[in-house]
């Protein structure tokens, strides 16, 4: 069952959340980090992209580019602007994106539970961006980024929370220059930390890696270099209940049609779908449907029967996109290293295909209909992965508000 812990979070000054908080890492380059803490000394990308701080030329992954996230960290500390946690605590996090909740809780899970399954994956993980944080967390000595974890719902522990929100006032609420509002309590009372450890214990079997395999992962073998550390055995996490869970689509946009002209590639696409233009950008409405961009047009792409399986795997868009079109026609095997493909994710909206496509850098696009929370469980629980950028979350949680210091 899962073993969560409380523990003493490094957090911002009240007044100064959020300046602090800043998008994730990894879902900005060096450039738009500088510009997004541009004029702002309080960003914590000073802490997760260092080389914002640094020359423009310098190698992301140098010891100078870690050395300065450590020595920025410590500076922040020294300052008064991140101050750490009195007492062990767990956190509550509500995130509100164009009106709809997000409420999860940040606690510090077991990695032993990571290295034996009770913290299932369905991701593969690259080498060096693994390295990458491996390198900053050992500088650093602390984890900065936020492992998104998922369980199924149990009554108990929504009823804790809910009580918990309803009688406190939140340490942090304010709205991000994204219009994402954030808000955040402080579960202090020890009775209460007691009933949320417990529950965890006898009801969550397991969780679920939803997003941050890389930043999990490296946790765990930072973990085995830091024996001697208590602190090192545990990870940040927000654990989310999968009711309150939205996974938005993850599209993709690829540069060639393999040699082939329109007319080829359509004719191919017949062997394993229906196809049907359509006179309005297609969001696929159900499963087995696509939406494909192609020379200004819009169409309709939708499965035959008999194209795919029905196990975890197969059953997946993702895969049935991947298989029928992307291989077999398009020669494209392995979408983590060919350079002819790209992914965009589903908070860009449709309008973000066609300018790829129409503005010559890419020649197709394809919309899927986004993987369901069920699905992630199932292919987790059945040991197998998905295919590379097969989900996308939103909102995503802001760095710097709760860092796990070992």
């Amino acid at each position: 069952m899962a073993i969560i812990a409380p523990f003493r979070a490094l957090r911002p000054k009240t007044e100064l959340a959020d300046k602090v908080a800043s998008r994730p890492y990894d879902v900005l380059n060096s450039t738009e980090a500088r510009q997004e803490a541009k004029g702002n000394d309080y960003s914590f990308l000073h802490v997760t992209k260092s080389e914002i701080d640094l020359p423009e030329n310098i190698n992301t992954h140098s010891s100078a580019v870690y050395e300065k996230a450590r020595t920025n960290l410590q500076q922040f500390i020294e300052d008064g602007v991140l101050l750490k946690e009195e007492k062990p605590a767990y956190y509550i996090y509500r995130l509100i994106m164009e009106g709809r909740n997000q409420t999860g809780l940040v606690v510090a899970s077991s990695l032993d539970d990571y290295f034996n399954n009770k913290i299932k994956k369905h991701e593969f993980t690259r080498p060096e961006k693994e390295q990458d944080r491996i390198d900053h967390i050992k500088t650093t000595r602390a984890q900065t980024g936020n492992v998104f974890l998922a369980y199924r719902d149990v009554k108990e522990i929504n009823e804790i929370i809910n009580a918990w929100k309803n009688s406190n006032q939140p340490v942090y609420d304010f709205k991000a220059n994204d219009g994402i509002q954030h808000t955040i309590w402080v579960i202090d009372d020890e009775e209460t930390i007691g009933k949320i450890t417990k529950t965890f214990a006898d009801k969550v079997p397991a969780t679920y890696i939803a997003d941050g395999h890389h930043r999990a992962a490296s946790a765990a073998k930072v973990s085995k270099q830091l024996q001697t550390s208590d602190a090192a055995r545990y990870f940040l996490t927000t654990i989310f209940p999968a009711s309150e869970l939205r996974i938005l689509d993850y599209n993709r946009v690829v540069k060639d049609l393999n040699d082939m002209d329109t007319e080829d590639f359509i004719s191919g696409l017949q062997d394993d779908f229906f196809i049907t233009q359509s006179p309005v950008p297609v969001k696929p409405a159900q499963l087995h449907e696509f939406g494909m961009y192609l020379n200004g047009q819009w169409y309709i792409l939708a499965s035959r029967r008999g194209t795919y399986t029905e196990d975890p795997i197969g059953v997946l868009d993702v895969t049935i996109l991947s298989h029928n079109i992307l291989d077999r026609l398009l020669d494209i095997r392995d979408q983590r290293t060919d350079k002819r493909i790209d992914f965009v994710g589903g908070i860009r909206g449709l309008k973000e295909l066609e300018k790829r496509v129409d503005s010559g850098e890419m020649k197709v696009a394809f919309s899927l209909y986004p993987v369901t929370i069920e699905q992630l469980f199932d292919i987790a629980d059945s040991g197998n992965v998905m295919p590379p950028k097969s989900t996308w979350f939103e909102p995503k949680l802001r760095d710097g508000l709760l860092t796990h210091l070992i």
